[in-house]
């Protein structure tokens, strides 16, 4: 049986098409989920892709947090399905509590675009049993709220728990605290980071490397496997 997974598209997401690619190159079946249908048609993961979902207003993900399709994969993922967010989708997983902490405009207040140089600290995860702990990796960032905060107590309890999943290298480029680009909930099944794997899959697009195919390639083995 083909694995199914799932990309969201919201009024305003941008990268989709992209996360669609990834997960055919990937060798699952893409499948397109629109984010009024509750219903989704029977993938066995979802990726919440990135872009501006409704412009950003109020904040990041804020309203994007309340569409329909947003229920079936919170109860989904709190079950166990293997949800990954990237950039907005990140900002989503935050705005409907999957995750901890928040996303706050970068530092220096402006966007930013370019190649990121990431650590690997969790190769335990769904999304990340491809790389190795300590990895290395590089992937494209483009990002306007993309500073990670968190109180002193959650930032602990992800530093206690190995919850950090990857870290920005040689520099933090939105002043996210403790150098964190993304993280996982206590399961590991839901992953969200700022980073753009889905742009490092094959080396004519994106930074010319394929750092980023192993996510998607991660979180196929573990649905063969399960």
């Amino acid at each position: 049986m083909t694995t199914r997974i799932g990309v969201v598209t919201f009024p305003g997401t941008l990268d989709d098409r992209d996360s669609l690619r990834a997960v055919r190159l990937a060798g699952a079946e893409p499948v397109s989920l629109w984010h009024r249908d509750k219903d989704l048609h029977q993938v066995d993961a979802v990726v919440l892709a990135g872009g501006f979902s409704y412009g950003d207003y109020l904040r990041a993900g804020a309203i994007s947090r309340f569409s329909p399709v947003m229920e079936t994969i919170i109860e989904q993922a709190k079950a166990g399905m293997p949800v990954l967010g990237i950039c907005n989708g990140f900002q989503v997983l935050t705005e409907a509590h999957l995750l901890p902490g928040a996303m706050l405009r970068n530092n220096h207040l402006h966007f930013i675009c370019r190649d990121q140089k990431l650590r690997v600290e969790n190769a335990e995860t769904a999304w990340t049993g491809d790389y190795t702990a300590g990895q290395e990796i590089s992937v494209p960032l483009k990002n306007m709220d993309g500073r990670y905060v968190a109180d002193e107590r959650v930032l602990d309890e992800l530093e206690a728990e190995g919850r950090v999943a990857f870290r920005y290298v040689d520099m933090n480029p939105n002043g996210s605290l403790r150098d964190i680009a993304g993280i996982t909930n206590a399961a590991g099944n839901v992953v969200g980071l700022m980073p753009h794997p889905e742009h490092a899959v094959e080396p004519l697009i994106g930074t010319g490397r394929t750092d980023g195919l192993p996510f998607f390639t991660s979180v196929l083995k573990k649905l063969v496997s399960a």
